[in-house]
C-alpha cells in the first residue's frame, strides 16, 4: 500500500502532478487537529482563550502553554504543534528585542506580524525545512 504523498511529500518545494504541496497540507492538518484558539478585542484590552486538549495523563500540569507574552504590550496564542509555536514565540521575542535596541521604541503589533509572516514563509521556500505546523494569533496595542 502506498502512502498518500507517494514521494511528493518529502519536501516543501516538491509539487505533486495535481499541483499540491503535501508538506503545507500536513501543516494545515496539524492546526485543524489542535484545540481552538480565540482572540477577543475589547475597548481597552485583548483577551486570548485556548482549548487545552489533554491527550495523556503523563502531561505535567501547567505544561504545554499555548498563550505567551512577547513583550509588555504584545501577547500571542498558538493553535497547532506546540513545539513549532514555541520556536515562533522565541523568534517573536527576538524580533521585539532587536527592534527595541535598534530603534529605541517597542515594536508595534503590525510590524511584528509582518516580520513573523516573512519568517514563517521562509520555511515553505526551501527543501531542507518543513513548514511550521502552527498558526498564531497576535494581539497588542500601540500608541
Amino acid at each position: 500500500m502506498s502512502s498518500i504523498g507517494t514521494g511528493y511529500d518529502l519536501s516543501a518545494t516538491t509539487f505533486s502532478p495535481a499541483g499540491r504541496v503535501f508538506q503545507v497540507e500536513y501543516a494545515d492538518k496539524a492546526v485543524e487537529n489542535s484545540g481552538t484558539a480565540v482572540g477577543l478585542r475589547g475597548k481597552d484590552c485583548v483577551v486570548f482563550a485556548v482549548e487545552k486538549l489533554v491527550k495523556s495523563k503523563l502531561y505535567e500540569a501547567g505544561g504545554n502553554r499555548r498563550t505567551h507574552t512577547v513583550d509588555r504590550h504584545i501577547g500571542v496564542c498558538i493553535a497547532g504543534m506546540i513545539g513549532d509555536g514555541r520556536a515562533l514565540v522565541a523568534e517573536a521575542r527576538g524580533e521585539a528585542n532587536q527592534h527595541l535596541s535598534f530603534y529605541g521604541t517597542p515594536i508595534s503589533p503590525k510590524v511584528l506580524n509582518e516580520r513573523l509572516s516573512l519568517y514563517m514563509h521562509q520555511y515553505t521556500l526551501y527543501g531542507g525545512a518543513r513548514p511550521n505546523g502552527c498558526c498564531m494569533l497576535i494581539g497588542g496595542y500601540d500608541e
